[in-house]
């Protein structure tokens, strides 16, 4: 006899009454913010839209209420406008569009806060317990159970810490599986608020991203577990990995190409040493197609980002790679991929987590890259610097950088000298700038 499972924004079972108590309206549940709160919200796909769209209607009876998010989709007026100072700040553990913009206006509303994202949440209860959690969610199940979807990197961390856990349900969210499951009793009130999930268009890799890609590839062997990010250039590798074999997937972030490469049959997770036969990730974005492909997809684990971004897990897989990109590399293997100076541009994320883990890999086969154009404002600057900018943050430190990959080719950098080092980046670096590079390494004594 088929077993047909329903899911519906007006549950009818045991736990529909105690269902039915906790819905408020987007307001009413505003106006449970109070001064001096902290209130963390769930990240990307994930992001409670509705409740944050209405937050800056507190703002007449409120104060020093901070709002810890990342990569936050939409410029809200909460962090938007300048007279939200002192009633709302926005504290990004990575920046987007719109923090950056708030920066660039001197809002005064917008401050980051350095993290390693594999403790970003819990790192955040240990300096002060948060006070309110709001995310997302689909519709309750039969028993009584919601699924956090399409991300728990800290979610379900802050959830269980928070003292007031709020819920926005939202029936187009794809069901999940691994960790993501929360039941009605652990939730204090939930928001019903359908809209379509906010996708990330998969942008076309150009000819620089391409060649990168292809020199990526050469690193990455059949049987490898992949972690692989998002934009031009992860595309780009992943396009130049279809003649792979057997890969699998241990990432921080699940997007639209894992998803092909899986249907392609280049991913297929067997070979896995941790987790084997299934993805692992702790969040996903992407395209519609992507979150259909998740729904009640038993392949794909989401997991805690405290545990799947965790160094010492990661060191798990066996030929694990790491691929994140950059900003700007120095001759010494400083990686600089958050900031310009003291512009602070996006995070830390989970570049140094991963890059860390995969090197370590317990086999000895891991492998970081760390992948970026050669050069910056329409071919004027090298990506390739003899030294960072000052107040530049370094996300990944020189010891922990492996392979630095630009289009021009594979720079090594794992054991070797400061002088070997620089040599090998000058060989990837933009041809117009070699020269220019070659003397600023001779006046370093670098060369």
């Amino acid at each position: 006899m088929a077993l047909t499972l329903e899911r519906s924004t007006a549950p009818t079972n045991r736990w529909s009454g105690e269902y039915r108590r906790k819905c408020v309206s987007l307001e009413e549940a505003v106006a449970r913010v109070k001064s001096g709160d902290d209130v963390i919200v769930a990240q990307c796909a994930s992001e409670p839209q509705g409740f944050m769209s209405k937050l800056h209607l507190a703002a007449e009876r409120v104060e020093d209420v901070r709002v810890f998010s990342v990569l936050t989709l939409k410029p809200y007026d909460f962090y938007m406008k300048p007279e939200m100072q002192g009633r709302f700040e926005l504290c990004s553990w990575f920046h987007a569009p719109g923090s950056r913009q708030a920066l660039k206006e001197k809002t005064g509303t917008v401050t980051y806060v350095p993290n390693m994202l594999h403790r970003a949440g819990l790192d955040r209860i240990h300096a002060r317990k948060p006070n309110v959690f709001v995310g997302t969610c689909t519709p309750m199940d039969s028993k009584g159970f919601v699924s956090l979807s399409l991300g728990i990197t800290y979610e379900k961390d802050v959830l269980e810490a928070a003292d007031l856990v709020i819920l926005e349900v939202n029936e187009n969210l794809p069901r999940t599986f691994g960790d993501t499951h929360v039941h009605v009793s652990g939730v204090d009130l939930f928001i019903e608020h359908t809209q379509d999930i906010p996708t990330l268009p998969a942008p076309q890799p150009d000819e620089t991203d391409l060649a990168i890609g292809t020199h990526i590839a050469e690193l990455v062997d059949d049987g490898s577990t992949l972690q692989l990010g998002i934009g031009g250039i992860p595309n780009a590798a992943a396009l130049a990995l279809k003649g792979k074999k057997d890969l699998g997937v241990h990432t921080e972030m699940m997007v639209d190409s894992m998803m092909e490469l899986y249907e392609q049959g280049v991913i297929t997770n067997r070979r896995k040493s941790l987790v084997k036969d299934k993805f692992v990730a702790t969040f996903a974005m992407g395209s519609r197609k992507l979150y259909d492909w998740l729904d009640d997809n038993m392949a794909v684990e989401f997991r805690r980002g405290s545990w799947v971004n965790d160094p010492a897990v990661l060191r798990q897989n066996s030929r694990m790679v790491s691929i994140n990109t950059c900003l700007m590399v120095d001759f010494t293997g400083q990686v600089a991929s958050e900031s310009i100076g003291t512009s602070q541009y996006s995070g830390t994320g989970g570049q140094t987590d991963t890059a860390v883990g995969a090197q370590e890999a317990y086999d000895g086969l891991g492998k970081s890259v760390i992948a970026c154009a050669s050069t910056a404002k329409k071919g004027t600057l090298s990506t390739i610097v003899p030294v960072l900018p000052e107040g530049t943050a370094v996300t990944l430190h020189r010891a922990n950088c492996d392979h630095i990959v630009t289009e021009h080719g594979i720079a090594y950098m794992r054991g070797r000298t400061v002088r070997e080092r620089t040599r090998n980046l000058i060989a990837v670096a933009h041809p117009d700038h070699r020269e220019t590079l070659r003397a600023e390494a001779r006046k370093l004594g670098y060369i």
